[in-house]
């Protein structure tokens, strides 16, 4: 008789607990919404795209960019951190940590790499005129995606 009874009593200590967990998650969700992020809850965003870069040479290749933007107050490490466009084309991100409210451009071709610039080190243009740009961080998951060139969007350079 009486195992029945603490049986009762533990089932009722568990949903009580659960019922707290749930009230508590609720203005952690509703306070997300104002400050509208969007991907993985993840202050890095593509910002701009420059993909008019015509020509083989390093400045036609400087000249085409992705920029990665940190919306967020924190400043982040991007190392492991990725950008590839729809063909594969990867660049991975060595030891940068980009400050909060800032944002580095990524460059297609040769140049020295700096807190503002970044280059792949490519001999050829990776972006073409209708194109994606994927960011993912160092585990893998999509934090912003930019697509251009389709119809109804156009890229103003």
């Amino acid at each position: 008789m009486s195992a029945s009874l603490t049986t009762r009593r533990t089932l009722a200590a568990v949903l009580a607990v659960g019922a707290l967990i749930g009230a508590a998650a609720v203005p952690a969700a509703a306070d997300d919404h104002r400050h509208g992020h969007h991907g993985a809850h993840s202050a890095l965003v593509i910002g701009d795209v420059e993909n008019a870069g015509r020509g083989h040479d390093n400045r036609a290749l400087n000249s085409e960019w992705v920029e990665v933007k940190n919306t967020g107050r924190h400043s982040v490490n991007l190392r492991g951190y990725t950008l590839t466009d729809q063909q594969g084309n990867r660049y991975r991100f060595r030891d940068f940590r980009l400050d909060g409210r800032s944002s580095v451009k990524v460059h297609t071709g040769n140049g020295r790499d700096t807190h503002r610039d970044v280059y792949q080190d490519r001999r050829r243009q990776i972006w073409d005129e209708r194109d994606t740009a994927t960011l993912r961080d160092n585990r893998g998951n999509v934090l912003d995606s930019q697509s251009w060139g389709r119809r109804g969007h156009h890229h103003h350079g």
